[in-house]
Order: C-alpha cells, then structure tokens, then sequence
C-alpha cells in the first residue's frame, strides 16, 4: 500500500531522506487526478511506473501549438537576431517538450559548431548544424547525477542524510566544516565558498580534491544557502571513497546503463566529436576552442570526471532521465531510485531561505528560468554552458533546452530568456478553464507593460463585487484590484476576499497564488462613491507566471445582481486584457 500525506513523510524521516519539520510536498497525496492538457486541473503524485516516453502532437494531449511554436521562434530568434549589432544569445539550441509520458514537440536550430575562435566564424562548409543528436556539455546539470548517486548510496545504507561529511572522511572536519551534514551540501546550505581556483591554483587532481577538504567555512553550516561548485565535488570524492568505484562508473551502471540513456556520460570519445556541441574558445588555460572536452576548468583539471560538471547529454536523453523523475524513479522497468527518495529530492528543504527553495539535489519553484511551469515542486537544475532541465510534476510535463551559449565566448551573456521562453511556451500551452460560460479574461504575460480590465459601477448604497480569480506571478508582479470615484483618474487598492476549497485569502487588493494553480472565489465590498473598478496587472522586465485570470463577474447592489458579465461582456474595456475560451 502507498503512504500519502502526513504518514508518508514520517516514514520518509524515519529513513532519513526529509529533514523533521520538512513541508508536505504538493503532489504527495496520490488520491487527487488531474486532467491531461489542463494547467488548473494539477496531479497528484507521480505516473504510471510503466509510462514510456512516445511521440505524440500537442493537438492529441489537449495542448495549443500556438503558445509552442511562438517559444520555438524566440528559440530560433535567439540564435540569429535580427538585428546584425546584437549578438546571438547562443551559436545552437536543441529542445523537447514533453507532456504525459508525450514528446509533443522537439526543435533544433543553429550550429553546434561555428566558430575557428572566439570571434571568427569558420567557412560555411565547416559549420555542424545542430540536431537532435547533438551532444552537450551539461556543465552543473552535472550535479543531478551526482546527487542522484548519493540517493542510491542512501538507499543502500551506506549513507545518512544528517551524518557528518567529516564522519565519513575525517580529513574533512576541519575549518568550521565539523558538523557539515550531508544534507546540507545536497541544499547548497553548508556555508561552503562557491568556487575555488582549483585548476590554476593547485597542480595536480590530489592537490585540488585537497583543497576541498581543507577549504574553511564562509559562513556557520546551515545558517545561509549559498550555491557552490565545492558540495558536489565533496560528495562526488564520497561517493567513489565508499564505494571504491569511480564516479563516472557509479553513473554508467546506477544511472546511464539502466535507463539506456546511451549517449550521456563523461569524457566522450573522440569518435563522437562531430556529434558533440564546441563550447569556448579559451586562451588561459591555453586549451583553444574546447570541443568534446568539459567547459569547466575545475572539472578539467580533475581529469573530467566530477561532482558539479562533467556530464555530456543529448536532449533525448534528459528526457528520459525527467521522465524517469516523473514515473518515481523508474523507467522501461529499470528501478534507479524509490519513490520516497524522488519525493524527497524534490521537497523543499530550505523553507527558511525564501527563494532559495531547493530538495536533495534539484532546484525547487525558481521562475528565473522555469517561468509559468514553477510551482513548489517543479524541479530542475541549469548549467554555465547553456543547458537547462525543467520537470513540472503538477503537470506531468518537462521542458529540456540544451544550448552552447558560450560557444565563442562567456562573455557574449545569459541565455535565461531562452530558458523561459521554452518553459513559458508548454505552460501556456496548458489550458485556463473558464469557470463560467465559454470564455474568460486573461492578463496577457507581456514583460514590462500595464493591463487593465475595467467595468462601470452603477450608482447604488451598498455596492459588492464577486469573481473567479485565477492569479499565477511572478512575485515582482503586481495583479491589483483597484476603485476610482472620479471617472478613473485616480484609483485606490480594494481589499479582498480570495476562498479555495481548503483555505481563506485576505488580500490587501493585489494577489498572488503562484503555484497553487487552482481557482478561488473573490469578494470584495466596493468603497462609497466608486463609479469604476478595474483589475490591473504590471509586469517588470522579464520573468512570468501562467499569468492572471478574471471570470464569472458579478457587480450586486445589496441582494440584486446589477452587472453580470456573463451575460454583458460589452461592459467591460479591456487595455491588453483579452477574451479567451482557455
């Protein structure tokens, strides 16, 4: 029998893979179904042990292409602006989208290599179009892997989650670093320094794990998240001490064989150069343009097998392994972790570090790049070379975008905006359902722009307004409900009342339910003298939600229903608010 609820995360402390006090995750009541193609309609719980990966189209999984084929022409756009002073956001890009044990949709465009060096393009017939098949550096996706291997090891009882490094390699305690746990080098809460110069400031790979051990704490363990490179390269050094077996093998035969993900793995071999994405061209260290070797010095010079990077992986071979995470850890009938080890690396532990939400291993509800599929169990990781792996188990759906955005140079910037607009894409593929009649109002998820939704108040004594809200932002956002009593010159913030089947929301006026993905029930008392009210939604620069969603108004004087905007949608006006049937 399955555990669900409170009962299971007792017994996942019992085995030590959640931390006591750990929130119950959304998704861990396994009762409640959700509905295929629908982004307010979640699951719970994870898919069929025996789902394999197919192809479908977004069309049969009750998903719009529209909001699909829009992400892969930023993709596209992205790798050749139109404008010649801009430079490419990156020289390739490879993506799948997958939905419901789909593929329902996959997109390459660019080259995986372009460039001689880092400013010269090489001759058109030297260019390597990306496909497909073409191999990326996954640079710190790496670290899933590794701490995939760690839950193994867990699982065997080799390790405890709140043991001691040092306890484990007592070389280790020393520095502050005595009561680092395992635990908290797998959420990034150690207080370990994010990086060290280990390839240019020590000789050799002895001297370099050395200075891992010897490195002292930044701050107190446990008090700060601060992310770093030096926790994954420590537990990866664990791993192959325990088991005598190097990292590298431990992937291969825990992780890589088994879900028959062929093409992933460390150090590729020459043979596959021509399928593998050039990353920089590095003049210090000297090494040119780095083609089928690891971007990463510090993982160059640890012979290109490490903890935090390492990995080379294909777009179809990350979904298998996001699929993998969906079905609770098993795949084609190869089993690489329990349910409860998933669940666990994908329960926030940080809950004391707001924004910083992160599970034993994967990044937790980090818009900046999982953009409307964030939600409080949403996983992923992304890497300095271009990569990026979202796996929304509310919806059952992953977005995997692999890019060289280094390939000539670091320097040329972020690709964040591509990352979104592939996770923005499948989310607002996933259908809104109006909550009455046909059709709803809708936000709109414009960067930097003000939408209004407005309707006239009828002069009345006792003026109330009621609505079905839907409101899914970034935090950054604003999604207000506001009055004006001079003909919309001015307005002021309307408190509300916001309820959902299991809880109540007071508002100040503005509202946010991010990640919740489901309806609520809005009341608010209209202050004497409005004549307008209007909902209002401002976006910064970058980064959304699903966005924000309005329905079912109803303006009532007292008892009697005044307005009802089912029934007169001609009284609203609407200023990039728009009319839609999902």
């Amino acid at each position: 029998m399955r555990r669900t609820g409170r009962t299971a995360l007792a017994a996942l402390a019992t085995a030590g893979l959640l931390a006591t006090g750990s929130l119950t995750p959304a998704f861990a009541d396994t009762a409640g179904q959700g509905r295929t193609g629908q982004f307010d309609a979640p699951f719970a719980g994870f898919m069929k042990s025996s789902t394999t990966l197919h192809d479908s189209t977004p069309e049969a999984l009750g998903l719009d292409p529209a909001p699909i084929d829009a992400a892969w022409q930023a993709i596209d756009g992205y790798a050749t602006p139109a404008d010649p002073k801009v430079k490419p956001m990156y020289a390739s890009a490879v993506g799948v989208m997958g939905h419901q044990g789909r593929v329902v949709s996959e997109h390459a465009t660019g080259y995986s290599l372009l460039y001689a060096d880092a400013t010269t393009k090489l001759p058109e017939d030297q260019r390597i179009a990306a496909t497909q098949d073409t191999i990326y550096d996954m640079a710190s996706v790496s670290k899933l892997f590794t701490s995939i291997v760690i839950m193994q090891l867990v699982e065997k009882g080799l390790v405890d989650l709140d043991a001691t490094y040092g306890s484990y390699l007592p070389e280790f305690a020393n520095g502050g670093k005595e009561t680092i746990t395992i635990r908290q080098m797998l959420t990034h809460t150690s207080g370990l320094v994010s990086w060290l110069p280990l390839w240019s400031a020590y000789p050799d790979k002895a001297s370099r794990i050395q200075a891992v051990m010897d490195v002292p704490v930044k701050n107190p363990p446990g008090t700060v998240y601060e992310y770093s490179d030096l926790n994954l390269i420590a537990l990866g050094v664990l791993a192959e001490r325990l088991t005598g077996e190097s990292l590298d093998t431990l992937v291969a035969e825990g992780i890589t064989d088994p879900l028959k993900m062929v093409d992933t793995g460390y150090n590729p071999d020459e043979s596959l150069k021509p399928r593998i994405a050039a990353t920089e061209y590095q003049a210090s260290p000297a090494r040119g343009m780095v083609w089928g070797s690891v971007h990463d010095e510090n993982a160059w010079s640890l012979g290109g097998v490490a903890g935090h990077a390492g990995i080379f992986s294909t777009a179809h071979d990350m979904a298998i392994l996001a699929q993998t995470m969906l079905n609770g850890g098993v795949y084609d009938g190869q089993r690489v972790l329990s349910e409860a080890s998933v669940q666990a690396m994908i329960t926030d532990e940080n809950t004391e570090f707001p924004g910083d939400s992160h599970g034993l291993g994967f990044e937790l509800n980090q818009l900046w790049y999982m953009s409307g599929l964030a939600a409080g169990s949403t996983a992923g990781h992304t890497g300095y070379t271009g990569t990026s792996l979202v796996i929304d188990f509310t919806s059952r759906s992953f977005a995997v975008l692999l890019t060289n955005r280094v390939h000539p140079s670091r320097s040329w910037g972020s690709n964040n905006p591509s990352r979104r607009a592939i996770a923005q894409g499948l989310a607002e593929a996933m259908a809104v359902s109006p909550q009455k009649g046909r059709t709803e109002w809708f936000s709109g998820t414009d960067d930097a722009a003000e939408h209004t939704l407005s309707v006239a108040v009828p002069a009345g004594g006792d003026m109330s307004l009621s609505f079905d809200v839907f409101a899914d932002l970034e935090s950054t956002d604003v999604f207000a409900l506001e009055a004006s009593s001079d003909g919309g010159t001015t307005w002021s913030l309307v408190p509300y009342t916001v309820r959902f089947g299991d809880r109540t929301v007071e508002t100040d006026g503005t509202f946010d339910n991010q990640g919740h993905r489901d309806w609520g029930k809005a009341n608010a008392v209209l202050p004497d003298g409005t004549d307008t009210v209007r909902w209002r939604y401002t976006t910064d620069a970058n980064t959304q939600g699903r966005g924000a969603f309005v329905d079912g108004v109803k303006l009532r004087d007292g008892h009697r229903v005044v307005l009802n905007g089912e029934a007169d949608a001609a009284a609203f006006t609407a200023d990039g608010f728009t009319e839609v049937t999902r």
